[in-house]
């Protein structure tokens, strides 16, 4: 099971702010799988061509389970990770977008500004989150259920979680 973390950031990327999204899904991450896993972290800087570009070579080349981005989901102009994701994916997923937002709006009324979404490209799963690390804890808590459940279906890695933090959902047969 491999797990990518990709921040949307052009200051991370260049090293001009420290990267604190990546790592609140890190350490979100260690304290809900409890099943063997490997992490693959990337920084890379906002924009189309650059996101785009990443989530492809993590799908078709490394192969990985779970891409998990954070940053560039919001309405300025160098927020384009959802125009990447159209450009990437093959099956979108919305549902977990509009999760996001739903539980999100309970704590912000700025979160309508939010264009996160999900979706498949093979045997992964990519989900867009807020590039905010306060936000992330809650946004991983509100759709992570749904997650290993997921990965079954598309034929991806099994996850396992610790049932007192999320109990993962999968359907008895």
């Amino acid at each position: 099971m491999q797990i990518a973390i990709v921040t949307v950031s052009d200051r991370a990327s260049r090293g001009q702010y420290e990267d604190l999204s990546g790592p609140a899904i890190e350490d979100w991450l260690k304290e809900v799988i409890t099943s063997p896993y490997e992490t693959i972290k990337r920084i890379i800087p906002d924009g189309l061509a650059s996101v785009r570009d990443e989530l492809i070579a993590l799908c078709d080349e490394s192969q990985v389970d779970l891409i998990l981005t954070t940053g560039g989901t919001g309405p300025a102009p160098r927020d384009e990770t959802p125009e990447a994701m159209r450009e990437v994916l093959v099956k979108e997923l919305p549902g977990f977008g509009e999760q996001l937002r739903r539980a999100s709006l309970e704590q912000t009324p700025t979160a309508i500004l939010s264009r996160q979404t999900a979706g498949t490209r093979g045997k992964t799963l990519i989900i867009n989150l807020p590039g905010k690390p306060s936000s992330i804890r809650f946004s991983l808590d509100t759709i992570f259920a749904a997650v290993p459940y997921c990965l079954d279906l598309i034929g991806a890695g099994r996850i396992e979680t610790d049932p007192a933090r999320i109990k993962a959902f999968r359907p008895t047969s």
